[in-house]
């Protein structure tokens, strides 16, 4: 239904204007014509109409390409779903144009730039790879450099850098035949020098003397740590001395021996031999013992022996 048109007359009180009731029920119409749903269409609203307050509409389904309205939930979605979630430094143009260094053309810088690297998938550094003093020992790790990332042939001495050179040069004496000086001398096989082995020289089973404290039992004496041992005085009760670590040609002596009964065997064999020389052990008095390892052998090694009696006096 169209608004129906209200005819006021030509003038006041002509008499040619719609009576009472037309006037009534014209305006009865046209109010229900505005009021209708569906009264207000698209040519009824002005083209630059503002509308105040907050109206509202239908949220359009995300990615809805049409001309219709798009509320503030439509838009926010819409930039969420550009954003994907990207962190707080990168979630816009200008954070993501910084990050590529405000490059225009970033991907052919990146191209251009990479084109100088040599690959590490291309094989073998070449000399054609290496650049004059190009190798130094800060750019050398065992990590990164290995025998089959350089070619064979490929690192000449012009390759390296002259403090490698000098180094090589000033240590070369240490790779060749040098001559020797001191106790040991020569050019190929070594010799040591006559008279050049002394006292102070030899390990401790010539030259050192040990204390042993406690005689109970088998009493362990080393021989690769003295030549001499020293017992404590006064000690009373029997004992064996088990000698370990011994030599051919090594003579151990140990005192004094007194008021103990004594037996001697050898460390780690399953028979072995002490031949005495000389007298028999009194243990009344103060006593010496030197043992002479003739035999080493590990099953049966053979010993020498000799003891006496001593006393504190320098005359002859």
């Amino acid at each position: 239904m169209a608004l129906e048109v209200i005819n006021t007359g030509t003038a006041a009180n002509s008499g040619d204007g719609d009576n009472l009731r037309a006037f009534a029920t014209k305006a009865k119409n046209n109010f229900a014509e505005i009021y209708a749903d569906d009264f207000v269409t698209s040519a009824r609203i002005a083209d630059d109409v503002a509308l105040g307050g907050n109206p509202t509409t239908t949220t359009q389904t995300a990615g809805d390409n049409s001309t219709k309205i798009a509320t503030t939930a439509y838009a926010d979605t819409a930039v969420a779903n550009a954003i994907d979630a990207a962190p707080a430094a990168l979630d816009t143009l200008n954070e993501l144009a910084a990050s590529l260094n405000d490059d225009a053309d970033f991907a052919g810088t990146m191209t251009t730039s990479l084109a100088g690297k040599l690959s590490t998938d291309a094989g073998a550094v070449g000399t054609s790879n290496l650049a004059d003093s190009a190798v130094t020992t800060a750019k050398i790790t065992d990590a990164n450099v290995t025998t089959a990332k350089i070619a064979d042939d490929a690192v000449t001495a012009d390759k390296l850098a002259n403090s490698i050179n000098t180094e090589i040069a000033a240590n070369t004496a240490k790779v060749t035949n040098a001559t020797h000086t001191g106790d040991v001398t020569g050019a190929t096989a070594l010799t040591i020098a006559n008279d050049a082995v002394s006292h102070d020289k030899l390990e401790n089973r010539y030259t050192a003397q040990a204390s042993i404290t406690t005689l109970t039992g088998t009493v362990s004496f080393d021989c690769s740590t003295a030549s001499s041992f020293k017992l404590s005085g006064n000690l009373t009760g029997a004992y064996t001395i088990n000698l370990s670590n011994y030599k051919k040609g090594q003579v151990i002596t140990i005192y004094p021996l007194q008021a103990q009964s004594v037996t001697l065997a050898a460390q780690g064999s399953s028979t072995n031999t002490f031949n005495k020389i000389g007298s028999d052990y009194d243990n009344t008095t103060s006593s010496i013992l030197q043992i002479e390892c003739v035999d080493d052998s590990a099953t049966d090694p053979v010993f020498f022996y000799s003891i006496a009696t001593f006393a504190s006096d320098s005359t002859l």
